[in-house]
C-alpha cells in the first residue's frame, strides 16, 4: 500500500493539499488556482489523493447535469504523525526532503514570475538562517512559541485583506567537528603583549 508521504509529496499533489487547507473548493477553482495544471492532470491527482484518504468529498451538486464534487483535506490531511516520521529511514528523509525543497523552489519560482509589481518588503517575504545555541529545553521552548504564534490563524478562512501565505519550517541539528564545537581556552596564563611563540 502506497506510503500517504509518498503520494503527497509530489509536486502537483502538495500543491493541491496546500491549495485545500482550510478550504473547500471544486475541481473548477483548483484548476484557477494552481493555473498551469491541465484538467485531466489534476483529476487524475484528485482521485488519488481522495482514494487515499487525504481528501474527502465535502459535499455534491447537480450541475448541468453531471455532478460536481467539493473537496477539502480530511482530519489526517497529508500529514505524518510523529511516530511514523520518527520511523523514516535514512533514504526516505532525503527523498522526501529533496521532493520538500523542491516543491519550495517551486512555490517561489511562481510567485516571483506572476507577481506584478513584485515587491517582496509588501508581500512579507524572507528567507533566513538563524544558528541557535539551544539546549533541548531551550529548544522545546522556542518550538512552542513558534506554533502557539501559528497555530490560531490555521484554519483562518478566506476573507477581504488576507493574503495567503506559506510558513515552511525546517529544523535540524548543525553537524561540526569537534574544534567548532568546543569553547575556546582562556588565554589564563598569556602575559599582554607576549605573543605564542615568546612563550614556548
Amino acid at each position: 500500500m502506497e506510503k500517504v508521504i509518498d503520494l503527497v509529496l509530489h509536486p502537483i499533489r502538495l500543491r493541491i493539499v496546500m491549495a485545500l487547507a482550510g478550504r473547500k473548493m471544486n475541481a473548477q477553482q483548483l484548476a484557477e488556482t494552481l493555473g498551469d495544471v491541465p484538467p485531466a492532470t489534476l483529476y487524475r491527482h484528485l482521485n488519488r489523493l481522495t482514494r487515499a484518504g487525504v481528501l474527502v468529498v465535502a459535499a455534491e451538486r447537480r450541475v448541468r447535469g453531471t455532478t460536481e464534487k467539493i473537496y477539502t483535506l480530511s482530519r489526517q490531511g497529508g500529514f505524518m504523525d510523529p511516530q511514523d516520521f520518527a520511523a523514516l529511514s535514512r533514504e526516505d528523509h532525503l527523498r522526501y526532503f529533496t521532493t520538500f525543497v523542491a516543491t519550495l523552489l517551486d512555490d517561489f519560482s511562481l510567485y516571483v514570475k506572476n507577481t506584478e509589481p513584485l515587491n517582496v518588503l509588501t508581500d512579507g517575504v524572507g528567507y533566513q538562517k538563524f544558528p541557535l545555541e539551544l539546549s533541548d529545553e531551550e529548544f522545546i521552548t522556542v518550538a512552542t512559541g513558534i506554533n502557539a504564534a501559528i497555530a490560531p490563524h490555521l484554519n483562518n478562512p478566506p476573507a477581504p485583506g488576507r493574503k495567503r501565505r506559506i510558513f515552511a519550517t525546517i529544523v535540524m541539528p548543525v553537524v561540526e567537528n569537534d574544534a567548532a564545537q568546543s569553547e575556546p581556552a582562556p588565554a589564563a596564563n598569556r602575559t599582554e603583549g607576549q605573543s605564542d611563540k615568546e612563550k614556548e
